[in-house]
């Protein structure tokens, strides 16, 4: 969702300093190596200082037109985020995507492993009914086409600086979401 469906405005090392976390290690991970007190009062800081940030949250250009279009085709959208299920609809209403998702179609680390772990994914594909080979995950970081690896479906790597950094990881990709869109309309054709 953010860097990919959203503009990415996270500056994860400046959460880390003011959470006081070591440098370089993914924030998620090292507060699950904290004490349980200590661990529930910096996700609770995260969290606020995620809310703060969802409300800032602009939408990536073509994010809107990508959803209508797959939408009004009769695919089916989810998000798979390492968010809280909160901070994800307060982002996406910021943006004003929240209409195309729903609460099953949001799957946050509130409710499995967060990403790179495929188990969000997994769970969305469980909740559509649908199987990995008719499906693909878009992300805009390494942990979004990790995650989709394992799972099994087909990756699409949004990195609208065109570096790509990660091949061994990506099936296809893209510098904008208007690319996406008009590979897919040229699909339709």
């Amino acid at each position: 969702m953010d860097g990919t469906l959203t503009n990415a405005i996270h500056d994860f090392d400046d959460i880390r300093a003011q959470l006081g976390l070591p440098a370089g290690i993914p924030i998620l991970e090292s507060i699950a190596q904290m004490p349980i007190e200590q661990a529930n009062k910096t996700h609770a800081a995260l969290d606020k200082m995620e809310y703060d940030i969802a409300d800032e949250a602009t939408a990536q250009e073509g994010s809107e037109q990508l959803l209508q279009l797959l939408t009004a085709q009769g695919f089916q959208v989810g998000i798979v985020t390492r968010n809280g299920h909160g901070i994800a609809k307060a982002t996406l209403k910021a943006c004003g995507l929240d209409g195309f998702f729903n609460d099953q179609t949001i799957i946050s680390r509130d409710c499995c492993e967060p990403k790179p772990h495929p188990a969000g994914v997994e769970l969305l594909l469980s909740r559509w009914g649908a199987n990995a080979e008719t499906a693909v995950m878009v992300g805009d970081y390494l942990f979004d086409l990790e995650a989709g690896k394992q799972a099994g479906v087909a990756t699409i790597h949004l990195d609208v600086k065109g570096q790509f950094p990660w091949p061994e990881q990506t099936d296809y990709g893209i510098t904008s979401l208007d690319v996406l869109c008009a590979l897919f309309y040229g699909e339709q054709s």
